[in-house]
């Protein structure tokens, strides 16, 4: 690869699966398929919530919000890879390495940010549901979803500005299929331990707080649900929120099983991942993204109502 100085690393190399080039192919059309739902899933949730006055409610403004996030944080890595898996030549410069980390960074805190955000709002609609409309006005979800935003923007410049201050000068291979953040800090010749002290403060302000918040929240949902005398009124209560608990558990879940997992001796004496890890990674970068919006138009009958109205208005213009 080339360098600059000997110190200066210009460009990095992404292993992705090059140690297993007969399952590039199978991948690149997994992928590319599951790239096209997700493009096609959450942009017709952006449609309907925009279109269908109906949805013009705190709950589908969060999900149209999450929807286009998906969109976004896909396509900061997934065009790059599918590239990388038809292409001998599987490197990334350091400038768009650095593009790669920000947008990626912000947009998975400002998810686990609005996720938090959205479990209160459930809690409001179900625990207070009198109180719903004061507590959960225009002059409130709109800055709870920019503040989403912003949290996100705020905790990746940060970090990526610690990171590209950072002297380069080991082997320059990302076993990964992407600039993952903490993959390229490996790699540098300082001391990265400030940096690591502040990815430790920003894991717990954007990812573990919004969780509590999540706890909380159904804890106290689920307690005022049990409070239901009828099955009926139960069954309703909760048909609300399980959508929204549903992409929680799998976008929590899936980041617990990543970081959590027990690590070989050999992986932990490496930098290297192994190929569970690669796919695990895929899941919560691709499998997640494409399974929101199946998952909210599963659960909902607003969703599903709402479709088919878009559905027969485009039937009765033509």
């Amino acid at each position: 690869m080339e360098w600059e100085n000997q110190t200066i690393l210009v460009e990095f190399f992404l292993k992705g699966l090059s140690g297993y080039p007969s399952l590039e192919l199978l991948f690149f059309v997994l992928i590319l398929i599951m790239y096209m739902v997700i493009l096609l899933g959450n942009g017709t949730l952006i449609l309907i919530s925009i279109l269908d006055s109906h949805l013009h409610t705190p709950m589908y403004f969060f999900l149209g919000n999450l929807s286009f996030l998906d969109i976004c944080y896909t396509t900061t890595s997934i065009p790059s890879t599918l590239v990388s898996f038809l292409s001998e030549r599987k490197t990334i410069s350091f400038s768009g390495c650095t593009v790669q980390m920000f947008l990626g960074l912000a947009m998975g805190t400002t998810e686990c940010v609005l996720l938090g955000m959205m479990a209160f709002d459930r809690y409001v609609a179900i625990c207070n549901p009198l109180r719903y409309p004061a507590i959960m006005s225009k002059n409130s979800y709109l800055p709870m979803a920019a503040g989403s935003w912003f949290a996100g923007v705020i905790n990746s410049a940060v970090q990526t500005t610690f990171v590209v201050q950072l002297t380069f000068c080991r082997n320059n291979v990302i076993n990964h299929f992407s600039c993952e953040i903490l993959a390229v800090m490996k790699m540098a010749c300082d001391d990265i331990s400030d940096n690591e002290f502040i990815m430790l403060v920003a894991t717990t302000l954007f990812t573990l707080m919004p969780l509590l918040l999540i706890v909380i929240s159904y804890s106290l949902i689920i307690s005022s649900i049990l409070k239901i005398h009828t099955s009926e009124g139960r069954n309703k209560a909760f048909s609300t929120c399980s959508a929204h608990l549903t992409v929680v558990i799998i976008f929590y879940g899936t980041i617990l099983f990543m970081y959590m997992k027990p690590k070989s001796k050999e992986t932990l004496n490496s930098d290297d991942l192994d190929v569970t890890d690669k796919l695990v990674s895929m899941f919560y970068g691709v499998m997640t993204p494409m399974m929101n919006p199946l998952i909210y138009s599963l659960r909902n009958k607003d969703v599903k109502e709402a479709v088919k109205h878009l559905l027969k208005r485009k039937v009765f213009n033509k």
